[in-house]
């Protein structure tokens, strides 16, 4: 039986994998193309406000019957799983060690946002993260009986990977809704949340676009591992399996050089049949293998539709181009084209998070990383709108704070997605994507002026403090959103004012608003907690709301956290 790296899903063992032909026998099936390798709340939803306090009801996971039968006891019991359901300690529960570098897993380096004056920097601006890949990567680290290393946090993807109540756009010419809320800080009564939450249109499967996609997978060495290349097709069949008559699926293969393993297709069968006569071994040439890709993604290019490459690995690049500079600026040339790039995460002790997400980022797509078979479910069934299908680019947040009524502020997350005030009206400059029927939230936390919340104490020289502000009593601040429309080159701005009575009538946080600050307050902590006081996990846990599948995990991972993990 496979190693469980998800809480609540036990891998089913999987069938040894058959040789792949590349010439011979089964030629019929499969042809390889060998490449040379290669470089209380208020919500305010446009204009309106009105409550938005329940939790939203996500489906349940399989039933046991969907998956194998098996009991599995992670690092001496400290979380024991039956079929899959959670069943709670065991056994005394073992101690977290202080994390040790795995391996060559790569991060990219997070410098945390600190709290920010407003008379000294007014406007915040940031583009938008649709990525969930940390929340799962997290995930897989606390049930494999260690805490993740601070880097591996990214607060806004842990807060994205969930979804929240907001309403759907009344009008498909503006492709999400806006909204804004506030509460009282958890962790700090003397401050406020401000929450401003993005909601993307759905669209039905009978309207999705037709779809080019071209699966690129790993079949190198390191991909032997039952958590790599055995999950990575299954997460691939469960994708085709959502395919449509006119969409088209192809596979690229890359070991020691890339090849191509099927033409294009509209048969889920015969992706199937292709993958599961994949195997591992050699080296990893992960830059042939993205060129021959894309090659063949604007090949089999259809105008109108969705045109992707799903990039399935570890991100261990071992021949060939692999700087993570080279291949960001490889994956930004083929975006322009219309080519879009999924990345899919899978493994562990060699894993590239940082290849992964920059890459993702800027070849205009997502990153998510995949820990089990129920994941992959959820990012490539129950979310393939959102995964696949963009219905808005580039999309840009801004908040100018008023001084009147704001003397602080502190965007949480995002530090990777900053931008300089400049590039907000700059059509040029690149940010995220939301796709159908996405959520996107950010949370701010803020200080009023007059009030104890402050961080930053004042200036002992009378020239170096903020003069007396003039700005109007009743606002808070304007948010702008600016974002362009599926095939437009220029950007379309949304504003919205911010009324101070956001702040004057915020309670406790409670319902979906009280799951985002657990969440953000459960990444801060795990990432060192500067900023949320001495809030405890168990406090934390306190927060999440009942009731709730994947609220009730979360629920799980902060107690495996508080039972078993030393703070930072």
């Amino acid at each position: 039986m496979c190693r469980l790296f998800h809480i609540n899903m036990i891998f089913v063992t999987t069938t040894a994998c058959l040789a792949l032909a590349a010439c011979g026998a089964n030629q019929e099936a499969v042809e390889v193309t060998s490449a040379p390798e290669q470089t209380q709340n208020e919500v305010a939803d446009e204009g309106e406000y009105a409550p938005a306090n329940a939790v939203k009801t996500v489906p349940p996971p399989p039933s046991p019957s969907a998956v194998a039968p098996a009991t599995h006891v992670a690092h001496d019991a400290a979380i024991m799983v039956t079929g899959s359901r959670i069943a709670g300690p065991a056994a005394p529960p073992a101690r977290y060690a202080p994390y040790a570098e795995p391996d060559r897993e790569q991060y990219q380096d997070i410098e945390r946002s600190e709290v920010v004056r407003v008379a000294d920097v007014p406007v915040s601006t940031f583009s938008i993260d649709v990525d969930t890949g940390s929340y799962a990567n997290v995930r897989r680290f606390l049930t494999d009986g260690r805490l993740p290393p601070s880097d591996a946090v990214r607060v806004e993807e842990m807060i994205n990977y969930f979804n929240y109540r907001y309403p759907v756009p009344r009008d498909r010419s503006k492709p999400f809704s806006v909204n804004v809320d506030a509460a009282v800080t958890p962790w700090n009564r003397d401050t406020h949340l401000v929450r401003i939450g993005l909601k993307g249109y759905d669209i039905d499967r009978s309207e999705r676009p037709p779809a080019n996609l071209v699966f690129l997978i790993d079949t190198s060495g390191s991909m032997s591992a039952p958590n790599k290349l055995p999950l990575v097709k299954k997460a691939m069949v469960t994708l085709a399996r959502e395919m449509q008559a006119r969409d088209r699926m192809s596979i690229v293969v890359y070991a020691g050089s890339a090849g191509l393993v099927l033409e294009p297709t509209n048969d889920p069968l015969k992706v199937e049949a292709a993958l599961e006569k994949l195997q591992s071994g050699g080296s990893t040439a992960g830059a042939a293998g993205i060129a021959l890709a894309y090659k063949q993604a604007r090949a089999a290019f259809i105008e109108g539709g969705v045109n992707r490459v799903m990039l399935a690995t570890d991100g261990d690049f071992n021949v060939g181009t692999s700087n993570r500079d080279t291949l960001v600026d490889m994956v930004k040339r083929e975006a322009e084209t219309g080519v879009q790039l999924t990345t899919l995460g899978f493994g562990q002790g060699n894993f590239n998070e940082a290849m992964m997400e920059q890459i993702a980022d800027n070849g205009n797509g997502n990153y998510a990383y995949i820990d089990s078979v129920l994941e992959a479910r959820k990012v490539l069934s129950e979310e393939v709108g959102s995964t696949l299908f963009t219905i808005a680019g580039d999309v840009k947040v801004q908040v100018e704070w008023n001084p009147a009524t704001v003397a602080e502020y502190r965007l949480i997350g995002y530090e990777n997605r900053a931008l300089s005030e400049q590039d907000f009206s700059n059509d040029k400059v690149d940010a995220g994507e939301i796709g159908a029927g996405h959520d996107v939230t950010a949370l701010y936390e803020i200080a009023l002026v007059g009030s104890k919340g402050a961080a930053i104490p004042d200036r002992r020289y009378q020239a170096n403090r903020p003069a007396a502000a003039p700005g109007n009593p009743a606002e808070l601040g304007e948010l702008r959103l600016r974002y362009k429309l599926p095939g437009e080159t220029k950007s379309r701005l949304l504003t919205r004012v911010l009324p101070v009575t956001l702040a004057a009538r915020a309670g406790e946080v409670r319902g979906d608003m009280a799951l985002a600050a657990a969440v953000a307050a459960f990444g801060q902590k795990l990432s060192g907690g500067e900023h949320i006081g001495d809030m405890s996990y168990r406090q934390i846990a306190n927060l999440v709301p009942k009731g709730d599948y994947y609220s009730e995990e979360l629920r799980k991972l902060v107690q495996a956290a508080d039972t078993n993990g030393p703070s930072r």
